[in-house]
């Protein structure tokens, strides 16, 4: 028996694509179709290189249950809430469809790259169910796989693909162009989305040349155009891995016969060794991302952004307001930071630069008198890691005419005291209204507040989608970024802002 059929309120729904027809269940006026493969089997010959289409298959394929995540190592995130990941395997590039139960044509599209460092995660975690999505705006909401890690987001060379996890969404992209309109989508109106990684993914898309054309809006999440390697960083990870698996150079014969049990562990070794050993770089913090390779990505896609790459896409970009607090409130390195603590490590992240950590330190302690030193630090790493990044691809897109729209999540989480604050991933749930998922009230908070503000969020995600414009009721006049940058706050307030933390935003732009 199916996990559909042991689902109560269930029935068996049945749809044609041009590779064959696909069983799958509906439920609370919502269809879905799990586990539907958008290239082949990136497994033998075919690992380590770009995606391949998929065959088609003969008769009904069932897709009622979720395919395979890609191979991820066990890391701490992975404890979080509707982290749900199932089994794992190589063969991991399926897709899961979230449709109307009543058919029609024409509806929106929202595709969501998950996030997690490029190490974890998955499109089916129960956190990113599109039901929600689909019930409230009339939509079609696809989440999808990538490969991760050392698979999908390492250049090994010597007859592999770079980038080829990048190229999995691209193809993930492909098949939404080509399919979804078997599921009532438009092909010539999607959204794609992500958070965190996702987000950071969402704007190397806008500058990838393969990804042009298969989308027509934008929202990134707490990721912007920022983390990719160059060629230099690239080669240092790689050549990490290969000391790490004992091999003394990069053979596409003997990678591929690499037992994966053995891969992640190497991968998971030069995760942990990498931390700080690049100052100041993304590829400290995630080793594992996109690389320039002269092909899939000719420059950093914040140069192509600027360039006009993506002139023709609509943008929505923001953070939350506490990014680094899920990360560094647990940081036993930051206790006890006094102000000479505070300007060598801002040093090291900035590569060596003294003078201009004095002056960020000087001045984010001035704006915050009461804050300790760890708070002055996490403050500092959520907006050097995530809201200036963001800053500048909303300043790079809207200089290309497109529309751009910026926010800050100020909700704060309840869960362990409070102490998270308004951290990373806090909004996931206000965009999905996954709140029913098993510990997120309990992590995030709930009640009316938390109801109305949902609302409002997927309201805004839901219209720009639609129609390019998020203005709703809840928010007011959200009007585009420009000159003014102007920021909507959404957070128990719903504020439109001109260029908040202004004053530090300058000193960025100014010192680094």
């Amino acid at each position: 028996m199916t996990q559909a059929n042991q689902e109560t309120g269930t029935e068996r729904v049945l749809v044609e694509t041009g590779l064959g027809a696909l069983e799958g269940f509906q439920r609370d006026g919502v269809r879905v179709f799990r586990g539907i493969p958008y290239a082949e089997p990136p497994v033998g010959e075919r690992r380590f290189v770009a995606p391949q289409p998929p065959k088609p298959w003969a008769g009904v394929r069932d897709a009622t249950e979720f395919g395979p995540s890609a191979p991820q190592p066990s890391l701490m995130m992975a404890a979080l809430p509707g982290i749900d990941l199932g089994e794992q395997s190589e063969d991991c590039l399926y897709l899961n469809v979230f449709a109307p139960a009543d058919g029609g044509s024409g509806r929106p599209v929202m595709v969501w790259i998950h996030g997690g460092g490029f190490v974890i995660g998955a499109g089916r975690q129960s956190i990113y169910d599109g039901s929600a999505l689909v019930r409230r705006g009339d939509v079609v909401v696809v989440t999808v796989n990538y490969r991760l890690g050392a698979l999908g987001f390492l250049d090994w060379g010597a007859g592999t693909d770079a980038n080829a996890g990048l190229l999995d969404q691209v193809a993930a992209l492909r098949w939404v162009r080509e399919h979804i309109e078997a599921f009532g989508g438009d092909p010539d109106n999607v959204t794609i989305f992500g958070e965190s990684a996702g987000g950071m993914s969402v704007g190397t898309l806008l500058g990838c040349p393969s990804a042009r054309g298969l989308f027509r809006r934008a929202i990134a999440q707490s990721g912007a155009c920022q983390s990719v390697h160059d060629a230099e960083s690239s080669d240092l990870v790689g050549e990490s891995m290969l000391a790490t698996l004992g091999l003394s150079a990069p053979d596409a014969t003997t990678l591929r016969a690499l037992p994966l049990e053995r891969l992640l562990f190497a991968q998971r070794q030069v995760t942990f060794e990498s931390f700080g050993s690049v100052a100041g770089s993304s590829a400290a913090l995630l080793p594992f991302q996109p690389v320039v390779d002269g092909h899939v990505l000719p420059s950093r896609p914040l140069d192509a952004v600027r360039q006009g790459a993506s002139r023709d896409v609509a943008l929505m970009v923001g953070t939350t307001r506490d990014e680094w607090r899920l990360f560094g409130v647990f940081d036993a390195t930051l206790r006890n930071l006094d102000h000479a603590g505070l300007v060598s490590r801002l040093t090291s992240q900035l590569g060596g630069n003294a003078a201009a950590a004095e002056r960020l330190a000087e001045a984010y302690r001035s704006t915050r008198p009461d804050a300790d030193g760890s708070a002055v630090a996490i403050a500092i790493d959520s907006d050097r890691v995530f809201r200036i990044p963001a800053v500048r691809l909303a300043e790079a897109q809207s200089a290309t005419g497109a529309p751009v729209y910026n926010y800050l999540f100020s909700w704060e989480a309840t869960g362990f005291g409070g102490v998270l604050g308004a951290c990373h991933a806090v909004d996931i749930p206000f965009v999905f209204d996954s709140f029913d998922v098993d510990f997120v009230s309990d992590l995030v908070g709930g009640g009316d507040e938390a109801r109305a503000l949902c609302e409002t969020t997927m309201d805004a995600w839901l219209g720009f989608a639609r129609s390019g414009d998020p203005s709703h009721a809840g928010t007011g006049d959200w009007v585009h970024y420009g000159a003014e940058r102007a920021t909507l706050e959404l957070g128990r307030k719903v504020t439109l802002h001109r260029d908040p933390a202004g004053d530090e935003r300058q000193l960025w732009d100014e010192l680094i």
